[in-house]
């Protein structure tokens, strides 16, 4: 069944290249001496064969859709760029924080902890000297 399929597919094709063709030629044969008035600026009007007009034209979409390709692609990679170079640095910062984060002394389950007493009333705690009053 397989190979049934293999066939029609490549049968479509054929026909379909055959269709393309005897089209191109009959276009050729009926355009070839028909001559167009092709418009560049005001006032330059240029009579030139129907062929050419249409060969040009052709042509001229080819290479607008190969820019417009290339520029779509260009900055598809920019934002990839962007995007990188973003995640890089967030990365670097993590790695900063972290190598500060270990520099810092850690304390051990072990180790008892020392809290500040406060006094017991404000006469414990000295006056404040005023270097004015000297």
């Amino acid at each position: 069944m397989g190979n049934l399929w293999l066939k029609i597919k490549i049968w479509t094709k054929v026909i379909l290249a055959a269709f393309l063709t005897i089209y191109v030629l009959v276009f050729v044969i009926k355009n070839g001496d028909r001559d167009a008035r092709f418009w560049y600026w005001f006032g330059k009007d240029y009579d030139v064969k129907l062929l050419f007009l249409v060969l040009f034209a052709f042509l001229g979409g080819v290479v607008v859709t190969v820019l417009l390709a290339t520029t779509l692609r260009t900055l598809r990679q920019i934002r990839d760029l962007r995007s990188r170079s973003r995640t890089e640095r967030l990365e670097r910062e993590v790695a900063d924080m972290k190598a500060k984060a270990s520099m810092l002394r850690t304390r051990t389950p072990t180790e008892p902890v020392h809290h500040e007493t406060t006094p017991a009333s404000l006469a414990d705690v000295a006056p404040p000297i005023d270097p004015d009053e000297e």
